[in-house]
């Protein structure tokens, strides 16, 4: 997960889930290929380690492909975590 000004949270998770402009997506290891745009909301990832983080985004994009899941995120709230 990335925002203009900095790097996230990057790692290997069990599940993540946000919300997109139409609706809430949960996404798995082994997750179709898609594309969507993000709408205001949170974003919750389960890591393989670890507890739950939860970071609050204002939009943004998307993608799953071959098990990587990359997101964009137009601003991220900045008590945020850092990669």
């Amino acid at each position: 997960m990335v925002a203009p000004d900095r790097k996230v949270w990057s790692g290997e998770a069990k599940q993540l889930s946000a919300r997109t402009v139409e609706g809430e997506i949960g996404i798995l290891p082994g997750h179709s290929p898609m594309l969507a745009v993000l709408g205001n909301g949170e974003v919750h990832i389960d890591p393989i380690d670890g507890k739950r983080s939860t970071i609050t985004i204002d939009g943004g994009f998307i993608s799953v492909d071959k098990d990587q899941v990359r997101l964009v995120a137009e601003r991220v709230d900045a008590t945020a975590l850092t990669a």
